[in-house]
Order: C-alpha cells, then structure tokens, then sequence
C-alpha cells in the first residue's frame, strides 16, 4: 500500500524477463511516464528485425518509448529528463548506464537483478547458476550505481531450484517474483524509504554473459555437471557435442545412478529411449536432442532414424 504520492516511474528494460516488472508497475497506483529500451535487433533463427517483448507491452500501454543507441548524446538526456520522473526502475535493460543517466530521476534508479547479492554479479545470473548446480537463487533489489550490480541491496527473495529444471523454467519464475518485490519497494520509496544494506564485496561472484565457447560438452566431467551445463544453457546457446564429426545439440537429459569402463564419451547404449553416455562418473542419458538444421526430437526419435552403434565417441571438438 502505498502511503505516500504515487511515483512517477522511467522504466529500462529489453527483454522478455522485464516484462511482468513494467506490467507489474502498470498495475499499481504509480505512473510508467516513459520506457527506455535497446535498438530493435535481428532476432530469432531468421535473424529478422523485430521489437522485443518490453517495446512490444510499451507500445500496447501507449507509453511514450525512446530507444537510443548511446546514452551518452544531450539529446537523449534532455528527452529522459522530460519525462519528469521520480524514479528510475531498470530490469535486464542490456547496457551500463551511465552517471548522467542515473542523476536523472530525483530518487535515483533501482534495478531488479535475478540473483541473491553479491552472489553472480553480472549478465547471465540465471544461467550460471544452473550451471554451478545451485540449489536456490532469487531477485535482489538494489540501488543502481556505475560499479557492476554493486549497489546496496533493498529488499531479497528466494526460491529453491529443482535438479532438473532449465534457465527458462528459473528465470520465468524470478521473473514474477521480482515484478512483485519490486513493486513494494516503490510502495516503500513512496512512502518516504526503503532500508539499504550495502553488499560485501568480498563475497562478490560475477556471472560473465554466456557465449558459444560456452557450449562444448567434456565427456570428461562429472555427469551432474554436464547435466547442469545443459540445463544451464537452455534456451541459448545450448550444450552441444559431435558424433561422428556432426554437430548434436543436446536439450534434456537425466543422470543415470550407473558408471562405465568405457573411455568418456563413450555411447554405451543407444537403444529405444536409452541414449546414455559414459562420462567421469555415472552415465548421462540424453533425452532430447537437436541435429545441425533439424527439429528437437526425442532420443528414441533420433536413434530409430540415425545409425549410433554402441562404442561409438561424442566428442566436445573434430
């Protein structure tokens, strides 16, 4: 509930994660007076130009949207500073922004980040994550300052990570979480302030934006690791491997409670919906999987129409 006058928001986001928080502020008793997205881009396997999703709800709502391709430029700050706004809010936004931008709005800016302060730091929290085989995350609150998602922490909430689970699964939830968390904080903002507690930097971890050097899968490594991996990397850029000097992209899997002599990498059965893998440990089995320019398709699927004898070898490179 908000005690005090409404607040005048400038909204900062991209892509679909950023969503539900500019619906959630659409929804309260505060007024989104203008949005700041990323240039439209290629996107998509075609590599069309097209709006992203937080472009697209703005456009819906009528909100008055800039979309530049520098921060820097008089003109952007003069248009930003003509919305009048109290508060700046960012969420997956895509850039640095810079102090100029953050003395705009007379209470500052706070940013919705998917991840439990200082713990990932950076461009991929989600997803790296999944990939260190997390057990819980959450979104933190924070105020917006030039260091990298270094700024005091405002409000936190948590929530567990299933074994199996992907990024998507993680970060459409933290999503919603966050729209809610956020919305308090502005209630609190409102109503004359929120508590600030600075992070330790020495407890700081970064999560690095994910690229395709990313993707390779070790065979060496432990099989919950490549599990997690795959998980991690869901929907981009995906774990992959090669069979056969081909490109798989693999999409799902389980650990299997079984080891193997086999060298790693080893497929040491390749019948009906066992597809299993040896790796340092236990055996991976693939569930789903991608051919290079083919649809998903299930493991079983891919091996009635593919010759994968067992003894065969993926392989993270030719």
């Amino acid at each position: 509930m908000v005690t005090g006058r409404p607040l005048r928001v400038v909204f900062f986001g991209t892509p679909g994660f950023a969503v539900p928080t500019l619906e959630a502020l659409l929804q309260s008793s505060h007024a989104v007076v203008g949005v700041v997205t990323q240039p439209d881009r290629p996107r998509g396997r075609g590599h069309r130009v097209s709006d992203a999703p937080v472009k697209i709800r703005s456009l819906e709502a009528g909100i008055p949207l800039l979309q530049p391709v520098s921060l820097k430029p008089p003109e952007f700050l003069a248009e930003l500073a003509s919305f009048d706004a109290d508060l700046g809010v960012v969420a997956a936004y895509g850039r640095i922004l810079t102090d100029a931008v953050l003395a705009v709005p007379r209470l500052g800016m706070i940013n919705v980040h998917a991840s439990l302060l200082p713990r990932y730091r950076g461009a991929a929290p989600v997803h790296r994550a999944v990939i260190a085989g997390d057990r819980e995350t959450g979104v933190t609150i924070m105020r917006v300052v030039k260091a990298l998602d270094a700024g005091p922490m405002m409000a936190t909430v948590r929530r567990q990570i299933d074994a199996d689970e992907t990024s998507v699964d993680v970060e459409r939830d933290l999503a919603r979480l966050g729209a809610g968390l956020l919305v308090d904080v502005v209630n609190s903002l409102a109503a004359g302030g929120a508590a600030e507690i600075p992070q330790d930097d020495a407890d700081a971890t970064y999560a690095p934006r994910l690229t395709k050097e990313d993707s390779p899968l070790d065979w060496s490594k432990a099989a919950s690791d490549l599990h997690n991996q795959i998980r991690g990397l869901h929907p981009w850029p995906h774990a992959e491997t090669l069979l056969h000097g081909k490109r798989l992209i693999v999409l799902r899997s389980a650990v299997v409670d079984e080891s193997s002599s086999a060298p790693h990498g080893t497929v040491v059965s390749a019948r009906g919906d066992q597809f299993d893998v040896a790796t340092g440990n236990r055996l991976l089995r693939i569930l789903e999987l991608q051919a290079e320019g083919k649809k998903p398709m299930r493991a079983r699927d891919f091996l009635a129409g593919h010759a994968v004898p067992q003894g065969a070898r993926l392989s993270a490179t030719p």
